[in-house]
């Protein structure tokens, strides 16, 4: 199976469509009945999820769908990750060559290795692995390689083209160094905006504004103003929304985070800024609607004249980028007791939620459908998509997630009798 996750790291290169006919091909000869859904992201519909502008996929996609049909009698599995062929630029300091899929020190080096080749090979691999021991199900298995990054929706195009289970295990490297000792089975919301705050220059021809500040209305300074009700906005937020995973993790359920402010020209110190722009996310716990916080932003930058008359005629606009709910399932349900007891079989571990991982791809199956899923990986780091270079996989525990996830499959979906 090392040696499946090595092509497909070598067939980037040639981009995503080298991918997914080498997991058609491999599907198909493990038995599976095999079908290629195209799609355009934009065309799909989603439940209490949007993405505006630039954040949209516009390329058509296409997602790689390989049925194992069960003799029946048991509950059916989805299994899905992504392939996604992001573009590749120059790959400057990296030590390995990113399309050779080197070996050392235990780790497997390759572009797009842990996000997400290796989830697509785990579960390849897994059903080879079946296919080879003559292993029989009675619950259908879909194995489906669905394009997911910048909003790619391929598993809610799977979906909605009617490609339905019971449960769904979602394969992915986990970035927290616990690899395989962490399942997926919780995932916070996000919501992505834009802010934009509008000032006014002086009464001037003069290039040099300086010694006019005091006659302008400096859009920065506005913005601070919108900076501290946001700030407000996210101390109350935070001392009444309470989640329990959270708060055990890290002492706080939701968070508003200003990630970048802009104003004014590069290099340019001596005119008043007519414009600043706020951007940032707030975080929070799943099962609140998307509606009800943005509608909570809106109101608070609308209560900003009572604090500065300015923001009457001129109130800050927001945007909003982008919006993802987030999703859970708990430790007790079937699905994660079934995943959890093949990971303690296969490593002696008892594995934890990891309750970090933010618009982790488990929301799709639950909220889109109402299918149970969770997400679990090996040890992996570096991600190119994140800015690093020399990504990577740890062997040993790859080899791992292969043998439980072929033990999943069987406990979940049950043999033939």
């Amino acid at each position: 199976n090392l040696a499946l996750l090595s092509e497909l790291i070598r067939a980037t290169e040639e981009g995503e469509g080298a991918v997914q006919r080498l997991v058609a091909d491999r599907l198909a000869a493990a038995g599976c009945a095999v079908d290629r859904l195209e799609y355009s992201p934009a065309c799909i519909t989603l439940v209490e999820e949007f993405t505006t502008g630039s954040a949209q996929a516009i390329a058509p996609r296409e997602a790689i769908i390989g049925r194992l049909k069960g003799a029946g009698g048991g509950p059916s599995l989805i299994c899905f990750a992504h392939p996604d062929g992001e573009p590749v630029p120059e790959t400057p300091g990296w030590r390995h060559n990113p399309f050779a899929a080197e070996c050392a020190e235990g780790r497997l080096y390759g572009w797009g290795v842990s996000d997400d080749l290796a989830g697509v090979a785990i579960m390849v691999a897994a059903v080879e692995a079946l296919h080879g021991a003559d292993v029989r199900l009675a619950g259908d298995l879909i194995i489906t390689s669905t394009p997911s990054k910048r909003h790619a929706r391929g598993v809610a195009a799977v979906l909605q083209a009617g490609h339905k289970a019971d449960a769904a295990i979602y394969w992915h490297p986990a970035e927290s160094g616990r690899g395989m000792g962490e399942i997926k089975a919780f995932s916070s919301s996000q919501l992505d905006f834009r802010i934009t705050v509008t000032g006014q220059g002086p009464d001037t021809t003069e290039p040099i504004q300086t010694a006019f500040a005091h006659r302008a209305v400096n859009a920065v300074e506005k913005a601070r103003l919108v900076l501290d009700a946001l700030d407000r906005l996210g101390k109350a937020r935070a001392a009444r929304i309470h989640h329990p995973r959270l708060d055990a993790a890290i002492g706080q359920s939701t968070n508003i985070m200003i990630a970048r402010i802009q104003a004014g020209a590069p290099g340019v110190f001596s005119r008043v800024p007519e414009r600043c722009v706020i951007e940032g996310a707030i975080a929070f716990p799943p099962g609140t609607p998307l509606a009800e916080v943005m509608a909570e932003t809106e109101a608070t930058l609308a209560s900003l004249p009572a604090e500065d008359p300015w923001f009457a005629k001129h109130p800050p606009g927001i945007e909003w980028v982008s919006g993802i709910p987030g999703a859970e399932i708990s430790d007790d349900h079937p699905l994660y007791r079934t995943v959890a007891a093949a990971i303690t079989a296969e490593t002696g571990m008892v594995p934890i939620v990891n309750a970090m991982h933010t618009t982790s791809d488990i929301r799709n199956p639950i909220v889109q459908a109402g299918i149970p899923c969770v997400g679990l990986g090996p040890l992996g780091g570096d991600l190119t998509q994140n800015g690093a270079t020399d990504e990577w996989v740890d062997i040993d525990d790859y080899q791992r997630a292969v043998l439980i996830g072929a033990q999943a499959i069987i406990a979940w979906c049950g043999l033939a009798a």
